[in-house]
């Protein structure tokens, strides 16, 4: 199964021109070898970002949503509420494990309140605002990403 993923930069200030964080997803999950079907960054607004989580996952073309921002204790944040608003199940191991293996080279990781979850064949995952935080992130969770997504498709082989 191909992964086929949109990524979305939660910020008030950024914009396609300086996402720094949304660049290096971007170039994490090509190098991973995932098709970017869509990249956007819009506002911390919650409605906004959790209509928006909802129509991707409602997209045939997408089986994977990687947001980054917007995880942290700051008023706007509101990453995490609106893909509670929009998952059907949560996938709580791959963010336990993010933040655990984060917390273990710096104290503040223990600050997001990132989340995982699903909604039909779609996977949705939250990393945090900065580029070295989406890659340690993205370096925990890319030996099961595949997998994850295969399952999702209704594919139950393990793969070697």
């Amino acid at each position: 199964m191909e992964i086929n993923a949109a990524v979305i930069t939660v910020s008030d200030t950024r914009s396609i021109e300086n996402d720094i964080s949304g660049n290096k997803l971007v170039e994490l999950l090509s190098n991973f070898g995932a098709n970017i079907a869509i990249r956007r960054t819009i506002t911390d607004d919650l409605f906004h970002l959790r209509e928006t989580l909802h129509s991707l996952t409602e997209r045939e073309d997408i089986n994977l949503i990687i947001t980054t921002g917007g995880t942290g204790f700051s008023p706007r944040d509101n990453t995490p509420e609106a893909t509670q608003g929009v998952i059907e199940r949560e996938a709580p191991g791959m963010a336990e494990a993010m933040r655990r293996e984060s917390a273990a080279k710096h104290p503040m990781a223990m600050l997001s309140r990132g989340v995982c979850g699903i909604r039909g064949n779609t996977l949705i995952i939250n990393l945090p605002g900065s580029p070295s935080g989406v890659e340690e992130c993205f370096e925990v969770i890319r030996p099961v990403l595949k997998h994850a997504i295969n399952l999702l498709s209704g594919e139950t082989l393990h793969e070697n």
